[in-house]
Protein backbone atom coordinates (compact mmCIF):
# COMPACT_ATOMS: atom_id res chain seq x y z
CA UNK A 1 0.00 0.00 0.00
CA UNK A 2 1.21 3.83 -0.82
CA UNK A 3 0.84 5.89 1.78
CA UNK A 4 1.49 9.78 0.94
CA UNK A 5 1.19 13.23 2.70
CA UNK A 6 0.66 14.68 -0.79
CA UNK A 7 -2.98 14.82 -2.86
CA UNK A 8 -1.86 12.77 -5.84
CA UNK A 9 0.87 10.14 -6.07
CA UNK A 10 3.30 11.20 -9.65
CA UNK A 11 2.58 8.30 -12.36
CA UNK A 12 -0.20 6.58 -10.63
CA UNK A 13 -3.63 8.20 -11.35
CA UNK A 14 -6.50 7.82 -8.48
CA UNK A 15 -8.92 5.89 -10.20
CA UNK A 16 -11.14 5.65 -7.12
CA UNK A 17 -11.34 7.91 -4.23
CA UNK A 18 -13.25 5.45 -1.32
CA UNK A 19 -13.30 8.00 1.43
CA UNK A 20 -11.86 9.49 4.65
CA UNK A 21 -9.64 7.17 6.59
CA UNK A 22 -8.68 8.27 10.13
CA UNK A 23 -6.52 6.43 13.17
CA UNK A 24 -5.94 7.38 16.65
CA UNK A 25 -3.27 6.07 19.03
CA UNK A 26 -3.08 7.12 22.75
CA UNK A 27 0.27 6.11 24.35
CA UNK A 28 0.74 6.99 28.20
CA UNK A 29 4.24 8.74 29.39
CA UNK A 30 5.50 6.98 32.20
CA UNK A 31 6.87 8.25 35.81
CA UNK A 32 10.62 6.57 34.53
CA UNK A 33 10.60 8.62 31.39
CA UNK A 34 8.99 11.63 32.46
CA UNK A 35 12.15 11.70 34.87
CA UNK A 36 14.95 10.77 32.50
CA UNK A 37 12.83 13.53 30.34
CA UNK A 38 13.13 16.40 33.25
CA UNK A 39 16.84 15.42 33.66
CA UNK A 40 17.27 16.70 29.90
CA UNK A 41 15.02 19.65 29.88
CA UNK A 42 17.05 20.71 33.32
CA UNK A 43 20.71 20.57 31.06
CA UNK A 44 19.00 20.69 27.91
CA UNK A 45 19.36 18.54 24.79
CA UNK A 46 17.16 16.32 22.92
CA UNK A 47 14.94 13.19 24.96
CA UNK A 48 15.29 10.44 23.09
CA UNK A 49 13.03 8.27 25.16
CA UNK A 50 10.14 11.24 24.70
CA UNK A 51 11.30 10.99 20.76
CA UNK A 52 11.08 7.03 20.70
CA UNK A 53 7.42 7.36 22.44
CA UNK A 54 6.34 9.57 19.98
CA UNK A 55 7.63 8.14 17.31
CA UNK A 56 6.00 4.83 18.37
CA UNK A 57 2.69 6.16 18.49
CA UNK A 58 3.23 8.02 15.19
CA UNK A 59 4.25 4.57 13.82
CA UNK A 60 1.35 2.55 15.49
CA UNK A 61 -1.33 5.27 13.84
CA UNK A 62 0.03 5.00 10.63
CA UNK A 63 -0.18 0.66 10.59
CA UNK A 64 -3.86 1.27 11.68
CA UNK A 65 -4.32 4.06 9.07
CA UNK A 66 -2.93 1.49 6.52
CA UNK A 67 -4.90 -1.90 7.70
CA UNK A 68 -8.57 0.63 7.78
CA UNK A 69 -8.00 1.95 4.01
CA UNK A 70 -7.16 -1.74 3.12
CA UNK A 71 -10.65 -3.00 4.54
CA UNK A 72 -11.92 -0.60 2.56
CA UNK A 73 -10.99 -2.08 -0.46
CA UNK A 74 -7.99 0.73 -0.92
CA UNK A 75 -4.59 0.57 -2.45
CA UNK A 76 -3.30 3.95 -1.43
CA UNK A 77 -4.02 6.79 0.97
CA UNK A 78 -3.19 9.84 0.06
CA UNK A 79 -3.14 13.30 1.78
CA UNK A 80 -2.52 12.01 4.96
CA UNK A 81 -2.17 14.99 7.98
CA UNK A 82 -0.59 13.87 11.39
CA UNK A 83 -1.92 15.65 14.53
CA UNK A 84 -0.07 15.55 18.07
CA UNK A 85 -2.03 16.49 21.21
CA UNK A 86 -1.57 15.66 24.94
CA UNK A 87 -4.24 14.63 26.77
CA UNK A 88 -5.10 13.21 30.34
CA UNK A 89 -4.01 14.90 33.97
CA UNK A 90 -1.15 17.07 33.48
CA UNK A 91 -0.57 16.18 29.58
CA UNK A 92 0.61 12.81 30.86
CA UNK A 93 -0.85 10.91 27.71
CA UNK A 94 0.13 11.34 23.92
CA UNK A 95 -2.28 10.80 21.16
CA UNK A 96 -1.35 10.80 18.05
CA UNK A 97 -4.29 10.83 15.10
CA UNK A 98 -3.63 10.66 11.18
CA UNK A 99 -6.31 11.03 8.54
CA UNK A 100 -6.21 10.86 4.81
CA UNK A 101 -8.42 9.47 1.78
CA UNK A 102 -8.14 6.30 0.78
CA UNK A 103 -7.99 5.49 -2.88
CA UNK A 104 -7.18 3.42 -5.76
CA UNK A 105 -5.13 3.71 -8.07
Amino acid sequence: MILSTTPTIEGHPIRNYIGVVTSETIIGANVIKDFKASITDFFGGRSGTYERTLREAKDTSLAELQQRAAAMGANAVVGIDFDYETIGNAGSMLMVSCSGTAVIL
